[in-house]
């Protein structure tokens, strides 16, 4: 089931999904076992598993991860405190707390029946019904109820975190149908996500949950009806999930071949270094790499070369996403695009990929890289300049023809042509050079910092910081631990980032959460660059609001094109590959989902 070089289009047809088809052109029938946002679900209402799973992988043992940073609160859903991972996916899967429905990885969005068994959605949307599974229940043995779907709802709305209080108030009424029924009336139903939103929506018992108290970070763990229960938790440092026996859901078709460890252990590492050297002594067992470098010339200890270490190479066939230097346009200083697209001349990708990643990383040129929804190297068409238009955007001519990319260095790390252009563009500005030193118009020297959380990212920040010497900026590169860094984040309090925006193929309502004039004074959520542009608020809305494929791709490429044209980022690079180290007594399925592997689907050898 690996369609590799083969269109993302190309691939959907061999799965059985017409491309024509790809939109709702007609409503789920009541009481369906699926969503799909953009036409019908892949897998029939009598399936037996995803295709990416084992569903005969033997259940038992012990896996441990190696994770980095720290962790002060047990809470995933509140802004306060940082979070520990593996509760509440982080790409470790749901296994504490579930939701009304769970996605399918071999399709862009579709949905399957989990703590609802049936779910009813019209085609207009303006509602979405879901009867909920009789057999579901809390670890606490507790059946999940119509008031814990409501309360979760509700309490979300109103204390979660900013992208569930935008999600969530845009349901207009609740309806008890009975104790096992509930309606959404979602208002005119313009937003077409907001539906499968909603199925996403974590549930959380009503009994166990003082509202009172739920915004405070906390230790104790939480009560969710998902395959696990936190039975060990030692602060900032560990970690320890333990398969619960009863899980109720352990027969269902989306949950086979899923969840095969009796035991899940989250082991924390302050640095990348400690913690390979404790992949390599077997402390932890499974490796994703993203470090070039690391990968071609660290994986020589004995253990891979007999054979006990093995490093797996995947293919997603997903948009590649955007990871890139980040500036704070709240901040003075990067107020003005001229001076935001001057710092991106200084930066030399050549130099780095050479030097740090043996050349290989390729360079990010869209905020949906490699995919179909991308701009790069694409001229808009005639309904994406009509949404344009209609936004009341004018681009400039490079961003409309698909013909702009980042600039290319000479890989000298201080390409001349280049820094002149970003000299130039400063002058514009208003800058100059005093003394060797770039200043405003006041005199004031041009400083700013670069706020990074690990070495790796220290190391790529010192970097640019030599780069941009040349030009008479020396910006301050200030390493801090994972709990200080949370809490600046969220506060806004940076003048620079280096960030990462994964993507899916069905982009929607988080857009809004990382680029809307909405979120961007809204504490904790991902509009890390304070982009306050109503064109885009107006294409996201477009995204949104999509009937047809063809409406859908033509607003999503005219809102990377403003994106991009804005500058708020300065694109880096990307892996093409996903790369994985894995001890040997852990195994994997044969078969990889659209969206690449999925760590809860592996198994311990027996």
């Amino acid at each position: 089931m690996r369609f590799q070089g083969v269109s993302v289009a190309g691939r959907l047809s061999r799965l059985g999904i017409v491309a024509g088809c790809l939109i709702g052109l007609a409503s789920p029938a009541a009481s369906d076992h699926g969503i799909a946002l953009h036409g019908t679900p892949l897998y029939p209402p009598d399936f037996e598993h995803f295709n990416y799973v084992n569903p005969q992988a033997p259940k038992g043992g012990t896996i441990t991860y190696g994770l980095l940073g720290s962790f002060d609160s047990l809470n995933p859903f509140i802004v306060k405190g940082a979070s520990a991972r593996g509760l509440r996916d982080g790409g470790l899967g749901n296994n504490v707390i579930e939701s009304l429905l769970t996605r399918g990885r071999d399709e862009p969005f579709t949905l399957y029946g989990l703590l609802a068994e049936a779910v009813d959605m019209p085609d207009d949307r303006t509602s979405i019904t879901f009867r909920i599974n009789p057999l579901a229940r809390f670890s606490d043995n507790q059946p999940v109820t119509v008031d814990d779907v409501v309360f979760s709802l509700e309490l979300l709305r109103d204390q979660g975190r900013p992208n569930h209080r935008s999600y969530y108030s845009k349901v207009t009424r609740i309806e008890r149908i009975d104790d096992r029924t509930v309606t959404f009336h979602l208002g005119d139903g313009s937003d077409r996500e907001l539906p499968l939103i909603l199925g996403l929506m974590p549930v959380l018992p009503k009994h166990a949950i003082d509202p009172e108290t739920f915004q405070e970070t906390t230790l104790e763990p939480m009560i969710g009806s998902g395959p696990y229960r936190v039975t060990a938790v030692e602060p900032g440092k560990r970690i320890v999930l333990t398969r619960d026996p009863d899980y109720w859901a352990r027969d269902l078709p989306a949950k086979r071949g899923f969840h095969n460890f009796d035991e899940i252990r989250m082991e924390y590492y302050r640095d990348n270094n400690s913690r390979f050297e404790a992949f390599k002594k077997g402390l932890y067992d499974v490796n994703p790499e993203t470090d070039p470098g690391r990968w071609r010339t660290a994986y020589e200890f004995p253990a891979v070369a007999d054979g006990r270490v093995i490093k797996d190479v995947f293919t997603a066939d997903t948009p590649k996403g955007m990871f890139g230097f980040v500036y704070n346009t709240r901040r003075p200083a990067f107020q003005d695009v001229r001076v935001r697209e001057a710092l991106s001349y200084a930066f030399d990708f050549e130099w780095i990929n050479a030097n740090l990643y043996g050349d290989a990383y390729r360079r990010t040129a869209s905020f949906f890289m490699a995919s179909e929804l991308s701009s790069h190297e694409r001229s808009a068409s005639p309904e994406e300049r009509a949404l344009l238009e209609a936004a009341g955007k004018t681009l400039p001519s490079a961003f409309l023809d698909g013909s702009w990319a980042p600039p290319v260095a000479d890989g000298s790390g201080r390409d001349r042509g280049n820094l002149r252009k970003a000299f130039q563009l400063l002058q514009k500005a208003g800058f100059g050079s005093t003394n060797g030193q770039m200043t405003d118009s006041a005199g004031a020297p041009f400083e700013f910092e670069i706020l990074v959380v690990n070495k790796d990212s220290e190391r790529l920040a010192l970097a640019f910081k030599r780069m941009l010497a040349p030009l008479g900026i020396a910006p301050t590169v200030r390493l801090v631990d994972s709990a200080q860094y949370q809490r600046r984040l969220q506060a806004f309090d940076y003048d620079m980032i280096l960030s990462t925006w994964h993507v899916s193929l069905s982009p929607g309502n988080e857009q809004s959460f990382r680029w809307s004039s909405a979120s961007a004074g809204r504490e904790g959520s991902f509009n890390f660059a304070g982009v306050t542009d109503p064109a885009a608020d107006d294409l996201i809305d477009a995204m949104l609001a999509a009937r047809t494929r063809e409406d859908f791709v033509a607003a999503v490429r005219a809102f990377d094109r403003v994106l991009l044209s804005g500058h708020y980022v300065i694109p880096l690079f990307y892996l093409p590959d996903q790369w994985v180290a894995r001890w040997a007594h852990i195994e994997r399925p044969e078969t990889t989902s659209l969206y690449g592997y999925r760590l809860d689907t592996w198994w311990r050898r027996p």
